[in-house]
């Protein structure tokens, strides 16, 4: 398993890819673009490979990384043991917190989806979320966006049995697809499971006692066999099953 060096030098990127990338992230239209141009100037683009680590827990940030493409584990670590906290997927900051504070990360990042990242040198993104009052509420949504999903993760682990777990994710894969088309696992099951807060055992068993409400699998591939039957015995609920936007507040002057 490799590990990006972030503190040794990178590729030089044209200035314009970096400020493209960065008008092209909805959450930050309000922003000015003269302040996505400082940040682009200070920033480059990176394309990490599959199992790459991004940080270790403990390691202080250089850079506030944005994950444009791909999706990022976030790992909590004791020992030789660790536990998935969340999967991150675009666009999204990964932990801002302590680019912001200038903390410890307290998780580790490992590219689990071959990512593309802009990396904006640390005091930079700290200086300009300082100056600028869009770009401070942007980032500000984007940690509120991140608070909500935890503790919707937590409700899910803490309030729901393994089944109604499995079921539900099983339900909200199969809305996410589009009619025409199978439903396939996004992840193998050894990274669902984790998703879920379960080891992979548990989750092979559980897939049986769902299969009893309508849901199976035949390889990879969701099979409804009965829809009524399995909403009926799982409920998704939108205070934990809803999908979480980031939606920055409109800057004095620019609400409609």
């Amino acid at each position: 398993m490799s590990h990006i060096d972030l503190h040794s030098p990178v590729p030089a990127v044209p200035a314009d890819d970096c400020l493209s990338a960065l008008r092209a992230t909805a959450w930050l239209s309000g922003v000015p673009d003269s302040t996505l141009g400082r940040l682009a100037g200070h920033a480059v683009l990176h394309r990490v490979p599959a199992g790459s680590m991004l940080f270790e827990q403990a390691e202080t940030a250089s850079f506030a990384q944005l994950l444009l493409a791909g999706s990022v584990e976030l790992l909590g670590v004791r020992g030789k043991d660790e536990t998935r906290i969340e999967l991150v997927h675009p666009v999204d900051l990964l932990l801002p917190a302590a680019v912001l504070t200038r903390q410890p990360y307290l998780l580790r990042g490992r590219v689990l989806d071959e990512a593309h990242l802009l990396m904006i040198q640390a005091e930079t993104f700290r200086r300009a979320v300082t100056e600028d009052l869009a770009l401070c509420l942007a980032v500000l949504a984007g940690q509120a966006a991140q608070f909500r999903r935890q503790v919707k993760q937590a409700k899910n682990v803490r309030l729901r049995s393994a089944e109604e777990r499995v079921g539900c994710y099983l339900l909200r894969l199969h809305g996410t697809t589009p009619q025409q088309l199978p439903t396939r696992l996004p992840l193998n099951k050894r990274q669902i499971a984790a998703e879920l807060g379960m080891t992979r055992e548990t989750f092979s068993r559980t897939l049986g006692a769902v299969a009893r409400h309508g849901l199976r699998l035949d390889g990879d591939i969701l099979v409804i066999d009965d829809e009524a039957a399995a909403r009926a015995r799982f409920s998704l609920d939108p205070l934990i099953d809803g999908a979480e936007t980031i939606q920055p507040l409109a800057t004095k002057g620019t609400e409609g």
